[in-house]
């Protein structure tokens, strides 16, 4: 049974609404960050995956510079586009590939999880029954 895949667009607002589970103490334009986050054609999806995780912790000035770094890609990759416009045709091809991959990875890491809690209350009920 083949499971449904989510569009490009649900993917976009799942990364959002993680991605605003800054701290509050760090303010930034969400929106923007995803957006640079989801074009980066630098990072792999579980680089991509990594930087949404570390959202809640990362501090102002990490975001401000992680926001300077993406610009900075943005702008380095469109000045390449007009010498190796097939090239970065391609690796924009791989990144929309990528980027709904990545919701594929946290829907993997919930099954895990899933697992692991069913597996420990099973330890639980065998210790519970060995009297330990």
């Amino acid at each position: 049974m083949e499971e449904n895949k989510l569009s490009e667009q649900e993917v976009d607002l799942i990364v959002l609404n993680l991605i605003k589970l800054h701290s509050n103490e760090v303010e930034f334009d969400t929106e923007n960050f995803s957006d640079l986050l989801k074009f980066s054609l630098s990072l792999n999806t579980m680089e991509k995956k990594r930087v949404v995780d570390a959202i809640p912790t990362l501090s102002q000035f990490q975001i401000d510079e992680l926001t300077k770094v993406f610009t900075e890609e943005r702008v380095k990759f469109k000045d390449l586009a007009k010498e190796h416009p097939d090239d970065i045709k391609k690796l924009v091809a791989k990144q929309q590939a990528e980027w709904t991959e990545l919701w594929d990875l946290y829907k993997s890491e919930e099954e895990n999880k899933s697992v692991e809690v069913e597996n420990q209350d099973k330890i639980d009920d065998i210790k519970a029954w060995l009297g330990l």
